[in-house]
């Protein structure tokens, strides 16, 4: 859900920028290469608009279809980002994480959660922020853009950014991915990145705003119409609409696994083959008492009274009532916004309908999570059982107190002589957080799919939610001293060619390593450790991740 800090690497290599850069003509516009990268030789092409901009009577509305526009080849120039913003609890976690990671005492202090009014005080905004956010990013080796239309088509990878489903941007550096995609027999893969909505601009819900025609989880039909869009002009680019790929992280994993399970897999197929989520989660939000506290509260922010009157409002209203509700108004550990259950694109949770059959049954899935998702969400200072409950029901908010009482008592009982997996309150609630969010999910994509999955395990100290991404997206160069920064390179390249491999013939695969063995009925996943790679024995198989697909609270 949260990185821990921003994956917004410039696109830094050494780029050529000139008249002569290649064009790929969409129908609706033209647009010519921004940059040729002569390291990795692969082109970019920035910032195409795949929807129309999502204001006046479209905001709160599903994407359309942009409007035609070849009066100018578009390069790409002006990068967006959609608005966003980051709870006011985050600081107060990273500062407490960064010591519990260094050994350090962590702080006795609480967190109450301040609670949003129309004064107060928010960041000045990104400049890049824009409700015109819709765009993405094409990332095509040159020798594969040479073959577009000859009958070749590479296999695509898809990537969709975390941060909460309240921040995050499509600038990733993919270049370390491209050059582990061409060490491959294989051949390479093309990459695409998209923006979509956030906060309460992609995650409105809600009984009155649905009955004054809003539409919930927009993030998620942003989502959909990129990769529609990917089916339909990858091509041009020399890439294989029947070879995609798509993978993120977090809040990215966690809208991957809605795709799979859309409309309770009653649409059709979803708009691609494979998926490799990574420390999927969201806040389940099913509660629509809870949808309707939102939507008044966002009402009250902006002075108004109805969904016409927050599609009439200037755009910095919008913007700056997300960014209050969201800093001041999301207990520790939540975001206010996430995907809902809405009746329609997502019928139940996710869990639900894996353990219903509702769901594309013909995607092929790698999978994986870390070992310590759960501490950047979790309070240190948790004293007693009253604390702790407090919190549980703070991040599962629609939870009754049986309910709640079962999770403290029965499923993770106070005993802290490490049986269970902790030896204190924290590491108590970061064990709930973690299966409850975040780890569980990976266990049932796995049973839904017949245990014909791969799954890895992340489990380089301190493996704490996010700390993957930097290895995805490892650069090549030195071991970072920093805990939480690249510090096993070897590592960082076999994830790397894990998944640029599964995204070319559907089975991970890297050199000199140890083989990446099916998930299977013996629940087998493919731990990556400091001391290397081997099989262990999924933690999640177990009858916690049991109670909690069942979506009682």
């Amino acid at each position: 859900m949260l990185q821990l800090a921003a994956a917004a690497a410039l696109i830094g290599a050494a780029y050529a920028q000139n008249s002569s850069l290649p064009t790929v003509d969409l129908g609706y516009e033209i647009y010519q290469a921004s940059g040729f990268n002569d390291t990795g030789n692969f082109y970019n092409f920035s910032n195409i608009r795949y929807a129309a901009p999502p204001v006046g009577n479209l905001r709160f509305a599903p994407p359309q279809a942009p409007a035609e526009n070849r009066s100018t080849i578009n390069t790409g120039s002006v990068s967006r980002i959609c608005p966003q913003a980051s709870p006011g609890w985050n600081a107060l976690a990273a500062q407490s994480l960064t010591r519990y990671v260094l050994g350090l005492p962590t702080s006795n202090s609480s967190y109450s959660t301040p609670g949003a009014n129309a004064s107060s005080p928010v960041p000045v905004p990104d400049p890049r922020e824009s409700e015109d956010c819709l765009f993405l990013d094409v990332f095509v080796p040159e020798d594969v853009l040479s073959k577009a239309g000859q009958g070749y088509g590479a296999p695509v990878l898809v990537w969709v950014y975390g941060g909460g489903y309240t921040g995050g941007e499509k600038n990733n550096n993919p270049a370390g991915l491209l050059a582990a995609s061409g060490n491959s027999t294989n051949g390479d893969v093309i990459y695409v990145a998209m923006n979509y909505r956030l906060g309460a601009m992609g995650w409105m819900g809600g009984p009155s705003y649905q009955a004054e025609g809003g539409v919930s989880n927009l993030g998620l039909y942003d989502q959909r119409l990129a990769l529609e869009w990917v089916q339909e002009n990858i091509h041009l680019f020399g890439g294989d609409k029947n070879r995609v790929t798509v993978f993120g992280e977090s809040a990215g994993g966690g809208s991957i696994m809605h795709q799979i399970t859309a409309y309770g897999g009653a649409n059709g197929s979803a708009p691609f083959q494979q998926a490799v989520p990574q420390s999927p989660g969201w806040q389940p939000t099913t509660s629509v008492v809870t949808q309707e506290d939102v939507y008044q509260k966002f009402l009250k922010l902006t002075n108004t009274t109805s969904l016409a009157e927050l599609r009439a409002l200037p755009s910095e209203e919008i913007i700056r009532a997300n960014a209050q509700q969201i800093i001041y108004d999301s207990p520790y550990g939540t975001f206010t916004y996430g995907p809902v259950v809405d009746g329609l694109f997502a019928p139940l949770q996710p869990a639900q309908l894996l353990a219903q059959g509702r769901f594309d049954k013909d995607v092929r899935v790698m999978v994986g999570h870390n070992a310590n998702e759960g501490a950047l969400f979790t309070p240190f200072y948790l004293p007693n059982e009253d604390a702790l409950e407090d919190q549980i029901s703070s991040a599962f908010a629609n939870a009754p107190k049986s309910s709640v009482d079962y999770i403290v008592n029965t499923l993770y009982p106070p005993v802290f002589d490490g049986s269970l997996g902790y030896t204190n309150n924290f590491e108590r609630g970061s064990l709930i957080v973690s299966e409850g969010v975040f780890t569980c999910n990976t266990n049932y994509l796995s049973r839904a799919y017949g245990n014909k999955t791969y799954s890895y395990l992340f489990a380089i100290p301190p493996a704490i939610h996010g700390q993957d991404v930097a290895y995805t997206y490892f650069q090549g160069g030195a071991a970072s001293t920093s805990p939480t920064g690249v510090t096993n390179t070897t590592i960082a390249i076999a994830l790397q060619e894990f998944i640029t491999s599964f995204a070319e013939n559907g089975v991970p695969d890297a050199m000199g390593v140890k083989q990446f063995n099916m998930y299977g009925p013996d629940a087998t996943v493919l731990e990556l450790n400091v001391t290397g790679i081997e099989d262990v024995r999924d933690s999640n198989a177990n009858a916690r991740c049991a109670w909690w697909q069942k979506a009682l609270y």
